[in-house]
């Protein structure tokens, strides 16, 4: 095992810290404990709060290898995480000692930063315990994500080979790929034993995806496999010796042959066999207790206790809005015929969409990096905080293009080594229409996501928790509220483009709708993806991946707009309340020097900030 390349805080023991925290107070000397103990002893209470805090993190990444890869952190680089049933029951008891360690901490004697830490660790930890209830009631394979496409975007995206040794850990994490697909095989037998079996649309994007990528050198004729090309283009980066370049390669070549490959065939053979028990009936609501299972995720997803109906209304009203404000974009165009036509045009015309070529990827990438490019200038007026790690654009990687999302964002290194990534998924580009590509840049680049994710794993006065925590409403509502935000600075002149930032609100408003759908009503694939077709401008091909993607990840895709109108609410109350002392760069700072909040506690927040900020 190799040290870490990021260098972190000696922390105080747990024992200590939990003996300090009790109430043993600061002392010149303790029985039993060190001169280092002693001195930790004298940390103002904040501060032993804080260390417990990081030491509590710092266990739970010590215990995930894929996760210390995420961060930039090179311990047990030549590893995968560990899916037993052991690991997992070991898992709960560290929970559990967590929170007695907690326990000894007196919240009132804490400043505010402090003390919402320690209410935000004290929920995350006994939600993770609640959580175990619903164990199985997940998808470990779909065509979202999953072991089987971690292991190559891992190796690609992430895990860096700076050094010989990195080298040999990428072999190591190669060789190790057989037993992390026995233990999935297992997760996936326990499940199907209790009922639950991923839906029978969703196995062909998985046997196809995994055997994308033992296709190709070493394991059959033609270019080299997407594993062995990465693990070349590295190496040769290092301009090692011919002889040592050419024994790495032949050690990678023979654990792609004899582990890599081998692992990917049976979990194929594995997949094809429970293809047979899988059904179309595709909401939770097929499972045992599945009601309760979503009303949990719900809650979870949301932060709120919107009930699925609530959120169905909801939804159904936002897209009576939306379409509303498209029918006045068709006046402004001097379009003559329905809303239904208008959303024919705009899918049809190939005014709008990119040639389905080389060029024609390489042309959107360059305008969604000119865009952004553009966006980065106008931060002044939006913010005062702002992120030091750069971002790039990307294509979706080939191996996992055909059944990725959309667009999706890569938060950068712990260490800012490596830098955020917009991903774009180019696939078909009939999927990504140049009247979305602004809006889809604001939100998965700047000011969206990797304004709010960089900002907050930066914040140097935040426990590590908090900075690399996250809330999905509050993530996403930060991401389609930032959508909306350069219409506020004179962005979206082209009407085509402003109605291109509704179609994407819509989308989101049609999510509130479909997914309760889904998982609540009893709707069938089919009805949703039809709702989608109807109602949006958007291709059949791109409702269909939408839904599929409802379907393996039940709840989530309900946070953005439940996020975004919590967010939009909040401005305008805090707009209302300061009238001209409102400064909107406060408002942000509000939003992203907290770091990710449940929804309830950004409202206390915000509160406090108008408080603090009236005469």
């Amino acid at each position: 095992m190799k040290k870490t390349t990021f260098r972190t805080l000696a922390l105080i023991p747990l024992a200590v810290s939990l003996a300090l925290l009790a109430g043993c107070g600061p002392k010149t000397s303790q029985p039993g404990l060190n001169a280092e103990q002693t001195a930790a002893a004298q940390l103002d209470v904040n501060e032993q709060a804080n260390q417990l805090f990081e030491q509590i993190y710092m266990d739970r990444v010590r215990q995930d290898p894929v996760l210390q890869t995420r961060l930039g952190i090179k311990d047990d680089y030549d590893k995968w995480q560990d899916l037993s049933d052991a690991a997992y029951q070991a898992e709960l008891a560290m929970v559990r000692n967590h929170l007695d360690l907690l326990s000894a901490i007196d919240p009132t004697a804490l400043e505010p930063n402090t003390a919402l830490s320690y209410q935000l660790l004290k929920q995350d930890l006994q939600n993770t315990l609640d959580d175990s209830k619903w164990r199985w009631y997940s998808y470990p394979v779909n065509q979202m994500y999953g072991i089987h496409s971690l292991v190559p975007s891992l190796l690609i995206n992430q895990h860096k080979i700076d050094d010989v040794s990195d080298a040999k850990d990428y072999i190591s994490r190669l060789n190790n790929v057989p037993l992390l697909f026995s233990q999935l095989q297992q997760q996936l037998t326990e499940r199907a034993e209790k009922g639950i079996i991923i839906p029978e649309f969703v196995f062909e994007h998985v046997i196809s995806a995994s055997q994308n990528v033992i296709t190709g050198a070493p394991f059959n004729q033609g270019n080299d496999s997407t594993l062995l090309a990465d693990y070349k283009k590295k190496l040769k980066a290092l301009a090692l010796s011919d002889g040592e370049e050419k024994l790495l390669l032949d050690e990678a070549n023979v654990a792609l042959l004899t582990s890599v490959g081998p692992a990917y065939q049976s979990l194929i053979s594995y997949l094809q066999n429970l293809q047979q028990q899988a059904t179309t009936d595709d909401g939770v609501w097929r499972f045992k207790d599945g009601a309760a299972f979503y009303k949990h995720r719900l809650e979870r997803i949301t932060t709120t206790d919107l009930t699925a109906e609530q959120i169905h209304q909801l939804g159904l009203k936002e897209v009576a809005r939306i379409h509303d404000e498209m029918r006045a974009i068709m006046q402004q165009v001097n379009f003559d015929g329905s809303l239904a036509e208008f959303f024919v045009f705009m899918r049809e015309d190939p005014q709008f969409y990119y040639p389905d070529t080389d060029e024609g990827r390489a042309a959107y990438l360059a305008e969604a990096t000119r865009v952004i490019d553009d966006m980065k200038g106008r931060l002044d007026d939006l913010f005062r905080v702002k992120p030091s790690a750069d971002m790039i654009v990307k294509a979706v990687e080939p191996f996992r293009e055909k059944s990725a999302g959309k667009a999706f964002y890569q938060r950068p290194s712990m260490d800012g080594s490596r830098p955020g990534v917009y991903y774009a998924n180019l696939y078909q580009m009939q999927d990504m229409p140049t009247y979305q590509l602004e809006a889809l840049a604001y939100h998965e680049g700047i000011p969206g996501h990797h304004m709010q994710l960089a900002i907050g794993q930066e914040l140097e006065d935040m426990p590590k928790f908090r900075r690399f925590g996250g809330y999905t409403a509050y993530i996403e509502g930060w991401g389609l509220y930032s959508e909306v935000l350069p219409k506020d600075i004179g962005l979206y002149q082209n009407p085509y483009s402003d109605f291109g930032r509704l179609a994407m609100e819509l989308w989101r408003a049609c999510r509130l709708v479909v997914d309760t759908g889904i998982h609540a009503k009893e709707w069938t694939r089919e009805q949703a993806i039809d709702y989608l077709v109807e109602n949006t401008p958007n291709s059949v091909t791109d409702a269909t991946k939408a839904i599929e993607r409802y379907i393996v990840m039940p709840g989530q895709a309900t946070a953005y707009k439940i996020g975004m109108i919590k967010m939009l609410e909040l401005r305008e109350k805090a707009r209302t309340a300061l009238g001209d002392r409102f400064d909107i760069r406060d408002f942000h700072d509000v939003v992203l020097r907290n770091g990710a909040v449940p929804l309830d506690v950004l409202e206390q927040l915000v509160d406090e900030y108008i408080a603090a900020a009236k005469p």
